[in-house]
């Protein structure tokens, strides 16, 4: 009950800290234009901006598939923010170092908090066992259950959905090695919980011999243990989406169907490169 509490608190958190941080960016921006003082707001601006315009580049334009789990890159900037506004700060407004100091806490709780699950490995997912039974659907809406993905060594990718650019940037980033991986005999199984419209729409988008399949009602999830309840910002359910979505996961077969590698990060901005994947499936 603790852990569901926690996870729609962070859902609401995360569309918060993105609105009030642009809401902060743009009054620094105004500010500045209409002649305040120009150390203050730029160091407020500093402080906000940062983390308001690079999610929203990568909303629009999905090219990074990870980052660094503590995110130093943009400590620094936000950090010198804060102490340019406390520099520049007279005694008697209180309210700049407030929204610099506003926006500091707000990236911090994305870091240390939001971006952790405090996930515990999956008792479902064992090396060395064969992968639980559950069913999915392709994009002509045919049932396919998991043991008609035996056959050959496949890579499972676990995604949260269209919406996600971590997640975008990551099977771009696969697309580019298909053929790699077809050499060696594997099959790419892209899974996501959304409206199956989407799901079609993410295959017509790459001409690759990948599986698009979609977990309809996170079922194959559950399954697998890797459902996060409340696992998506709140706001996308307006497009469709379930508030239920996985835990980002990839999961490596081989031809009998036995698991032989999982990555089950704790962290949504930490994934795997696609050389592992490579890596793995020469091993097997």
């Amino acid at each position: 009950m603790m852990k569901v509490l926690v996870n729609r608190l962070k859902a609401a958190y995360v569309s918060a800290y993105l609105t009030v941080a642009s809401l902060i960016s743009a009054y620094a921006v105004w500010q500045l234009a209409e002649g305040s003082d120009a150390l203050t707001w730029s160091g407020v601006l500093l402080s906000a901006a940062p983390m308001a315009l690079v999610i929203g580049f990568l909303m629009v334009k999905p090219v990074m598939a990870r980052t660094s789990a503590d995110l130093p890159e943009a400590h620094v900037p936000i950090a010198i923010g804060v102490a340019l506004t406390a520099w520049g700060s007279s005694g008697d407004s209180w309210l700049p170092l407030s929204l610099a100091l506003i926006s500091y806490v707000g990236f911090l709780l994305y870091v240390y908090w939001y971006s952790r699950y405090g996930r515990v490995k999956s008792e479902a997912l064992t090396v060395g066992k064969p992968l639980p039974a559950f069913t999915l659907k392709d994009v002509n809406g045919n049932i396919i259950q998991s043991s008609e993905l035996a056959g050959k060594p496949a890579v499972i990718l676990f995604y949260r959905g269209n919406w996600c650019p971590l997640c975008m940037a990551q099977i771009k980033e696969i697309a580019k090695q298909y053929q790699e991986l077809e050499a060696l005999g594997a099959e790419v199984i892209m899974v996501s919980p959304q409206p199956h419209k989407y799901t079609r729409e993410l295959a017509e988008k790459f001409s690759v011999n990948f599986r698009f399949m979609t977990d309809k009602d996170n079922q194959a999830a559950r399954v697998l243990g890797i459902a996060s309840e409340f696992g998506i910002p709140t706001g996308l359910e307006a497009m469709g989406y379930d508030t239920e979505a996985p835990m980002p996961t990839v999961i490596i077969t081989d031809k009998q169907g036995t698991v032989v590698w999982t990555h089950e990060t704790d962290n949504y901005r930490v994934r795997p490169e696609p050389e592992t994947f490579l890596e793995v499936i020469r091993a097997i």
